[in-house]
């Protein structure tokens, strides 16, 4: 089977560097799928899940919040702004993110910054679908 080198870099550190036989990942247009011998491709990613599906089926999951795609035939490199492995988030952490962005949300204040809570709310909640995602894994 034929697969893709996949490098996955935050400014913090290298998370992933290895091969796998797909890329799903969450570009600002809509999610992507990338297998060998895939177009040249250069996007920007948004808030969400990336999912490498390795050649014996496994799956690693990962959060990013945005960042870079590049894709050569047989690369990808992904240039996140900030990237962690599904399993290292802090769900409690994510899910008071929510609750305060969604509670930002219904006061209706005139000094609050619509844009920047509704980005928090979408990072939040791309960080917990991840773990989510994570879970049903662990489940099969």
């Amino acid at each position: 089977m034929s697969t893709l080198r996949v490098d996955i870099v935050s400014a913090e550190e290298q998370l992933y560097e290895g091969d796998a036989k797909m890329v799903i990942a969450p570009a600002v247009e809509g999610d992507v799928g990338i297998a060998p011998r895939h177009a040249p491709l250069l996007t920007r990613l948004r808030p969400g899940e990336l999912r490498l599906v390795l050649e014996d089926d496994e799956e690693f999951f990962f959060y990013a919040s945005g960042g870079l795609l590049e894709v050569q035939p047989h690369q990808v490199t992904v240039l996140a702004d900030t990237a962690v492995r599904a399993r290292d988030i802090d769900e409690a952490a994510a899910l008071e993110a929510k609750r305060r962005a969604e509670e930002m949300l219904q006061s209706k204040k005139d000094e609050i910054d619509y844009g920047q809570v509704q980005a928090e709310l979408a990072e939040a909640m791309a960080q917990l679908r991840a773990l989510e995602n994570l879970r049903k894994k662990a489940k099969r």
